[in-house]
């Protein structure tokens, strides 16, 4: 299973608020029933199959373009752990047990 740190951000909008776009953005996450994901300030994390991930940040991308924006920028950051399972919640507590 892998993880994704993904941020989509429209380029060039009248407003510099985001929350907009990150709400819809959240929106679609929601209808997808194959992945988890949890918001973060500073993007979004995706958990489940590579494959599918990269489905789910084709139709993120897209959802500035459909709000008008004229220009998006997409990051992603992958981590594909295929010695053991990792999850979102893994990973945070094995840094937990570490404090």
């Amino acid at each position: 299973m892998a993880l994704v740190e993904v941020t989509v951000v429209p380029i060039g909008t009248e407003s510099s608020s985001l929350s907009e776009y990150v709400a819809n953005c959240q929106k679609v996450l929601a209808k997808e029933t194959e992945i988890e994901y949890q918001l973060t300030p500073m993007g979004t994390i995706i958990e489940g199959d590579l494959d599918t991930i990269f489905e789910v940040v084709k139709k993120l991308h897209e959802v500035p373009f459909q709000k008008g924006a004229m220009r998006v920028s997409t990051s992603i950051k992958i981590d594909d752990r295929r010695d053991k399972e990792a999850s979102m919640q893994q990973k945070i507590h094995s840094v937990n047990n570490k404090l």
